[in-house]
């Protein structure tokens, strides 16, 4: 007869497929990042919440660390299960070893703290805060979204550091304008939050506030935040938004500025397509 220990699953995946789907997404995200050049070093972060395909032996599974402060009050993620890229680690990694660079923790009953449980004690993004401020703005808003997305598009980190395009909606306009899927496929546009402290606070509670209007928000000088129902979902806004920095900026790299998709034009989408805005 085999020991408890050694029957044990090497990892929680391997007791329910329906999860270890979701976090293979993520590892094929992860890899379209880096990839992409989006993810330099430890650059960038994903977690997503899956409290809704949580089984009863995960539930029951005993943490692996000591409760951790998450730095703020979440009341929507009482008992809620998230997979979190991990601190200090690469997408690259995270695209070929998820359960070694990623972990899955668990919201406590304080609502302000969490335990990690699986598979090792890898601690979280040091953007943590940022990201389970917007699931527990989603949670509590209803929104079927579970996937939070943030990365470094070299293009639209780019345009960030022109003051003209920080004015509000501006970058919309300009991105939806330069093809006509960037309007289909990211039809309430591209919000804009000025310089603020990474992993802070000031930061977390700014990008909530954005998301009240966009589902991708720029962070100025620093990258994207993308939410959805899917991490594909997330990435393929981001990836489209970036399509057209790319058109914008190889038209004024030609010497001359693109024309764009007329307003009258760019109407005429929103109603055909029943789109927000």
């Amino acid at each position: 007869m085999k020991s408890i220990l050694e029957s044990a699953p090497e990892t929680i995946l391997e007791s329910s497929p329906v999860l270890a789907k979701k976090v293979a997404e993520v590892a094929e995200v992860a890899g379209y990042l880096w990839q992409k050049g989006w993810a330099e070093r430890n650059g960038g972060n994903i977690t997503i919440n899956i409290t809704d395909i949580i089984n009863d032996e995960i539930r029951e599974m005993p943490p692996l660390s000591d409760q951790l402060q998450i730095g703020t009050t979440l009341p929507h993620l009482k008992g809620c299960y998230f997979f979190c890229k991990g601190t200090n680690k690469r997408m690259r990694d995270l695209a070929r070893w998820p359960m070694e660079n990623g972990s899955i923790i668990r919201i406590s009953d304080d609502c302000s703290s969490y335990e990690i449980i699986a598979d090792k004690p890898v601690r979280p993004t040091s953007e943590l805060p940022s990201h389970l401020s917007m699931h527990n703005y989603l949670v509590g808003s209803g929104s079927t979204y579970k996937a939070v997305l943030h990365t470094h598009p070299i293009d639209l980190v780019a345009m960030t550091h022109n003051p003209e395009f920080l004015v509000k909606d501006k970058l919309t306009y300009l991105l939806w304008s330069m093809i006509p899927e960037t309007r289909a496929f990211c039809p309430r546009g591209l919000g804009i939050i000025p310089y603020k402290m990474p992993s802070s606070l000031e930061l977390a509670n700014a990008t909530v506030e954005q998301l009240k209007d966009y589902d991708v928000v720029m962070w100025e000088k620093h990258g994207v935040c993308a939410v959805g129902e899917h991490i594909t979902e997330a990435f393929d806004m981001v990836d489209t938004l970036s399509k057209s920095a790319q058109i914008y900026l190889t038209a004024k790299s030609m010497g001359f500025e693109p024309e764009g998709t007329s307003l009258e034009d760019m109407e005429a989408l929103k109603v055909k397509f029943n789109l927000p805005k």
